[in-house]
């Protein structure tokens, strides 16, 4: 009993961790973009174009 309660606890977690990783996946894609539209529209907001769009 104890090794089937295993295989399903690991067949969990790793279903678990696949969604995760897509879901990751989708969220890094997204900041992606989200940096290339600033890195690409810096200089449009100052007049010389070598303005930083972000704070850091």
């Amino acid at each position: 009993m104890v090794p089937l309660l295993l295989v399903l606890l690991l067949a969990i977690v790793l279903f678990g961790v696949g969604f995760a990783v897509k879901i990751l996946w989708w969220i890094a894609l997204a900041v992606l973009v989200l940096w290339l539209i600033g890195f690409l529209a810096r200089g449009t907001k100052t007049g010389g174009g070598r303005g930083r769009w972000y704070r850091w």
